[in-house]
């Protein structure tokens, strides 16, 4: 097994961009680079074979849905994650701590809707200096979600990046309890650090960067985490209500992690924003925004999204883009996509996503491109 390492190759010198390559287990991760999301173990609508020929080189599983179904146990017997889903290339979870948040104040949205006020009848029971114990979606059973138990899910997956048990407060928080979180979050990130060393199993840990939009907090938050041995940092919390409140928050931010070490913005991938993180030095993204786009019958393309859904594509006998080497586009037409679509076949979906993943694959690689050349 190869050991986890970062290795940079190149930084701008118009910007912070840089290119590097995040050696693993199960192979190599130019970076910066896109990270699909496969929350139930797969991409949604695609099986995995495809998603390695498509050249996906880092896929995120949620730790949180494979906890309670099938559950750590049959994926671990199953021989991990990889084996299960049949996948060969790198895995990276997250710690079920992103849940915390969505199940008790909705997704982020729709907390910057109700300013932080929480959902009724959520799902999450307590936060407690234990853990999070929450109730089940599947069966209603209660389940105590800690640091130790976090991680010990995910050497079971045997992922090749795992995350540390994490509190993410809604945006609008008061500025004491947001402190009294940050405070919690590195407790629970320095419990889930002291796990994971007892056996690290190949794998590496990265920590979560903290504070909200608070920009003290922020830099207390790095300064904290850098500290330990960690094999890298994701920028996790509220990044902001708009971009430009992100773009504020990682120019500040960025600066402060230790260069020799990966980083990944958690959940942010739309193109606009990956557009402008990149010069800031982020190596890696994930979001569902490619294949949620694809559901909705929108398609990436150089001259920016198409809808196949529309009238106008049922007589367009084209590929979605001229000279795109996806198997999609190498195969079929708009034509028969719209037809699928308006005849809810979901062979529709699963081609639509299949075009977007690649386009993500091949946009990253042209931003590596252009820093190598200090382009960007």
């Amino acid at each position: 097994m190869t050991s986890f390492h970062f290795e940079l190759i190149h930084r701008s010198t118009k910007s912070r961009a840089r290119v590097g390559r995040i050696h693993t287990p199960h192979g190599i991760i130019d970076t910066p680079n896109f990270v699909a999301v496969g929350t139930n173990g797969t991409v949604k609508a695609l099986d995995n074979t495809l998603v390695h020929e498509i050249g996906l080189q880092l896929m995120f599983c949620n730790t949180y849905h494979l906890l309670l179904q099938p559950g750590p146990e049959v994926v671990k017997n199953a021989g991990g994650l990889h084996n299960f889903i049949h996948r060969k290339l790198p895995i990276i979870t997250d710690s079920g701590g992103f849940q915390v948040f969505s199940l008790a104040y909705g997704s982020v949205a729709d907390e910057l809707k109700s300013r932080g006020t929480k959902k009724q009848g959520g799902s999450v029971l307590k936060i407690t200096e234990e853990g999070v114990l929450f109730r089940s979606y599947r069966d209603g059973a209660k389940v105590m979600l800690t640091p130790e138990s976090s991680v010990q899910a995910q050497k079971d997956f045997g992922a090749d990046i795992i995350i540390p048990l994490d509190e993410l407060p809604p945006y609008h928080i008061a500025a004491d309890a947001l402190k009294t979180s940050l405070a919690r979050t590195h407790r629970w990130e320095q419990r889930s650090l002291d796990t994971h060393l007892t056996n690290p199993n190949g794998q590496a840990m990265y920590a979560v960067i903290h504070g909200g939009i608070d920009l003290e907090l922020r830099k207390a938050s790095c300064d904290f985490l850098t500290k330990l041995p960690f094999d890298g940092f994701a920028i996790g919390g509220s990044v902001g209500k708009n971009k430009e409140e992100m773009h504020t928050l990682l120019t500040h931010t960025m600066p402060l992690l230790p260069e020799e070490k990966p980083n990944h913005l958690l959940g942010i991938g739309d193109l606009p924003s990956i557009e402008r993180c990149i010069p800031l030095g982020i190596d890696t993204f994930d979001s569902s925004y490619p294949t949620r786009s694809a559901r909705h019958g929108i398609l990436f393309t150089a001259q920016g999204p198409l809808n196949v859904t529309k009238a106008e594509n049922a007589s367009r006998y084209l590929p979605i883009e001229k000279g795109c080497g996806c198997p999609t586009c190498s195969r079929f037409t708009l034509a028969y996509l719209h037809h699928l679509y308006k005849a809810r076949e979901m062979t529709g979906m699963s081609l639509a996503t299949a075009h977007n993943l690649y386009f993500m694959v091949q946009l990253m690689q042209q931003y590596r491109e252009n820093i190598l050349e200090s382009r960007i």
